[in-house]
C-alpha cells in the first residue's frame, strides 16, 4: 500500500477510515482538531459519505458516537483533554453500556499547556472508567492503533481510548497504509437491554466490566505495542510510555540502550512485564508524558528496596512536556542544552489580529466600565480571552467552556454590580446556553455579551454550531426580546455601542448584547478565494 506523510492526528484519522469507520464526531480543540479536519477533506471519506460534521460539544460527540456504535457501525469521537471533562458523563457510562460497533475515543493531551488551561492526563480517565487505553509512540503506531482499537472494541464490546500528546499530534512522519476494510452493516445489539442503564441492569453490567479486567490485562501483556528489551546494565530499568519511548531512542540513536527497557503503549499496565523489570533491576526510571500516572501505580505492583525515579522525585520535571534532553539528564548523560535564547527573540504574548471585531467590543466595554472600576467582566475560552492582556486588560476570568455566564450569574447573586459575561458564539453553543437558561429563569441582573464572529476562530475557522440561531436561542430560554441587542462592532459605531451598553446597565434583569462582525481571518480567506 501507499506511504503517506502524516501528522499524528492525521494518522489516527486515516487509520480509522481504512479500518471501515462510518462516522466521526468532535468539537474542535487543539491539539485534536486535525483528526476531524482530515476526515472532512479526505476524498475517500467524502465518496463514502462518512459522517464528518462538527458536534455542538464533546458530550454530544461521544453520545452520538455511542448511538452509531449501537447501530453496529465503527465510529470515533475526538477531543482535547479538557474536552474529555465535558464528555466524561457519557464516556464513563459507556464502559457499562459497552459498544456494539467498534468505538474509539481519541483524546489529545497538551503537556506544557501550549493552548490549554491545564496539563491533565487522560490516562486517569481510562483507569477510572476501567477501559483499555492505547498510547502511540509514533505516527505509524497511531495509524495501526486505529485498526487494532476497533478490533479490540468489538472483541470485548467496549469503547477504546487512544491518547496522544501535542508533539506527536502535530509532527509528521511516513505512514504505511494497510488495505482498506469495508464499512460494517447496520446490526442492532443482540441484548436489547445493553444500553439501558437502569440500576438493576447497570449493576449486572458493572460486574461484567470487573470480570473483563483480567482479559484487558492479558491483552496488554500480549499487545504488539508493548515490548520488553533486555539490557546489560541492571542498575536501572526504564519504563518508557508512548512518545517518551521516542525521546529515549533519540539518546541512543547510534548504540543500544544499556538498560532494560519496558515500552508501554497499551494499558492497563502489563503487570508481568513490570514485575520482570523490578526483579532484574535495582532502580526504575519512569518516562511518561503528562502526569506521574505509571509512576504512582508502581507502588502497588511490588514491594522492595527499588527506588522509583521520575516526576515525583524530581528526576524528571513535575510539569511540562518531555524532550530528548530532559530524558538525557534523567539517564545521567551530559546536558546538551544550547545557549539561552537572546532577549531580542524572546517569546512575545499573542494578540488579537488587526481588524478583529473583538477589539472594538473591548474598547467600548472598557470605556463604559471606567466609573465602576476593574473586576466586573467574566470571560470564556476563545480568541477574546486575549482581552486579558495589554492593551485591554478587559477581562477577569477564564475557567472552562461556558463558565463566563454562570460565573457572572453567581457574582450577581452575591451582589456584584455590574456583572458582565463575555463569550464567543461557538462557546455559547458549546456550553453557554444552559447558563443563560439559569440566568433567565431567575432574571439575574447580568449582561451577556455574545461576540459573534460567525466561526470557531481559535481553532482554525470551523463553522459555529449556533450560527444564525443565536437570537432565537436567547428568546427560547427566556430572555426578553427587547433586551437582545445586536450591533456591528466598528469604530464608527463606538458611540452607539456605548449608548447601548449604558441602557442595558440601567436594566435590572438579563440582557444579551451581540456584537456581530465576521472574523477578519475567515473574511480574508473568502476574499482570496474570490480573487482566484
Amino acid at each position: 500500500m501507499e506511504k503517506l506523510l502524516l501528522l499524528g492526528d492525521e494518522a489516527i484519522a486515516q487509520g480509522a477510515l481504512d479500518a471501515g469507520m462510518s462516522g466521526i464526531y468532535a468539537y474542535p480543540g487543539t491539539p485534536s482538531t486535525e483528526i476531524t479536519e482530515y476526515v472532512q477533506r479526505n476524498p475517500e471519506a467524502i465518496a463514502r459519505n462518512v459522517h464528518r460534521e462538527w458536534s455542538a460539544n464533546e458530550k454530544t460527540a461521544v453520545e452520538a458516537s455511542i448511538g452509531m456504535s449501537y447501530a453496529g457501525k465503527r465510529t470515533m469521537s475526538c477531543m482535547k483533554h479538557v474536552g474529555l471533562n465535558v464528555a466524561a458523563d457519557a464516556y464513563v457510562n459507556s464502559a457499562l453500556t459497552g459498544a456494539n460497533g467498534g468505538m474509539i475515543v481519541a483524546v489529545a493531551d497538551d503537556p506544557s499547556m501550549h493552548s490549554s488551561q491545564n496539563e491533565q492526563d487522560s490516562r486517569f480517565y481510562g483507569k477510572f472508567a476501567m477501559l483499555p487505553v492505547l498510547e502511540p509512540s509514533n505516527q505509524q503506531e497511531a495509524y495501526d492503533m486505529a485498526y487494532y482499537a476497533f478490533e479490540i472494541s468489538e472483541k470485548y464490546a467496549v469503547p477504546i481510548m487512544i491518547r496522544l500528546t501535542t508533539r506527536l499530534a502535530h509532527s509528521r512522519a511516513g505512514v504505511k497504509r494497510r488495505k482498506p476494510l469495508p464499512e460494517k452493516d447496520i446490526k442492532l445489539p443482540e441484548d436489547i437491554h445493553q444500553f439501558v442503564l437502569l440500576p438493576a441492569i447497570a449493576r449486572r453490567k458493572y460486574k461484567g466490566l470487573l470480570a473483563m479486567q483480567t482479559k484487558f490485562m492479558e491483552e496488554s501483556i500480549e499487545s504488539p505495542f508493548n515490548s520488553y528489551a533486555s539490557g546489560n546494565d541492571k542498575s536501572m530499568g526504564i519504563i518508557a510510555c508512548g512518545l517518551a519511548y521516542n525521546y529515549l531512542q533519540e539518546n541512543y540513536a547510534d548504540t543500544p540502550c544499556p538498560y532494560p527497557v519496558l515500552k508501554v503503549s497499551q494499558y492497563p499496565l502489563p503487570g508481568n512485564l513490570v514485575g520482570k523489570l523490578a526483579e532484574e533491576c535495582d532502580n526504575i526510571l519512569v518516562l511518561e508524558e503528562g502526569m506521574p500516572f505509571v509512576e504512582e501505580m508502581l507502588k502497588g505492583f511490588f514491594e522492595g528496596p527499588h527506588k522509583i525515579k521520575g516526576r515525583l522525585d524530581g528526576t524528571v520535571p513535575r510539569d511540562g512536556e518531555l524532550n530528548p534532553n530532559i530524558v538525557r539528564l534523567a539517564l545521567g548523560l551530559p546536558d546538551l542544552t544550547g545557549k539561552p535564547v537572546p532577549e531580542v527573540v524572546a517569546k512575545r504574548p499573542p494578540s488579537l489580529c488587526l481588524g478583529c471585531p473583538h477589539i472594538d467590543s473591548f474598547k467600548a466595554l472598557k470605556e463604559v466600565l471606567k466609573e465602576y472600576g476593574d473586576g466586573h467582566v467574566f470571560s470564556d475560552i476563545g480568541c477574546y480571552t486575549l482581552g486579558a492582556l495589554p492593551p485591554f486588560k478587559a477581562i477577569n476570568s477564564c475557567v472552562d467552556m461556558g463558565a463566563s455566564i454562570t460565573m457572572a450569574k453567581g457574582a450577581a447573586d452575591a451582589g456584584l454590580f455590574p456583572s458582565i459575561a463575555v463569550i464567543g458564539d461557538s462557546t455559547f453553543s458549546h456550553s453557554g446556553i444552559t447558563g443563560l437558561l439559569d440566568a433567565a429563569n431567575e432574571n439575574s441582573n447580568v449582561i451577556i455579551m455574545i461576540l459573534d464572529n460567525h466561526t470557531t476562530a481559535m481553532t482554525g475557522g470551523q463553522t459555529s454550531p449556533g450560527d444564525g440561531k443565536i437570537e432565537d436561542i436567547c428568546k427560547a430560554v427566556g430572555v426578553h426580546e427587547d433586551h437582545i441587542r445586536i450591533i456591528n462592532p466598528l469604530s464608527r459605531n463606538h458611540e452607539e455601542f456605548l449608548k447601548l451598553l449604558k441602557e442595558e446597565l440601567d436594566y435590572e434583569g438579563v440582557s444579551v448584547i451581540i456584537p456581530r462582525r465576521e472574523c477578519i481571518q475567515t473574511l480574508t480567506k473568502k476574499n482570496k478565494g474570490r480573487l482566484k
